[in-house]
């Protein structure tokens, strides 16, 4: 066809990786708590840096919420290794979940 344009799209994948302690949590968590987060961190690997996520304070670490059970993911986004880090995973009681993923690098 002479005369059109075709558009293309590269898709960068990040590859999901865990930090040990929040690799124990993620094991603690019922099936389907897992199954919530799955879905959403799917969405995260095509678009890590959701800027209504970012955590304050913490350079490269984003949250996922699941208000209805109270729990949040944290994770750190490292653009040179194209990799998204499960950080911590909990119950957002009492900013626990906030505190134990600044002490974790």
């Amino acid at each position: 066809m002479t005369g059109s344009h075709s558009l293309r799209y590269r898709l960068i994948l990040y590859e999901l990786v865990f930090h040990p302690s929040a690799l124990h949590e993620w094991g603690k968590l019922d099936s389907n708590l897992r199954d919530q987060f799955k879905k959403k961190l799917q969405e995260r690997l095509v678009n890590p840096r959701v800027p209504a996520a970012k955590l304050s304070g913490q350079k490269d670490r984003f949250k996922i919420k699941l208000r209805n059970a109270g729990y949040r993911l944290v994770y750190e986004v490292r653009d040179t290794e194209l990799l998204v880090v499960v950080v911590a995973v909990g119950k957002r009681e009492r900013n626990t979940i906030n505190k134990a993923a600044v002490q974790r690098e």
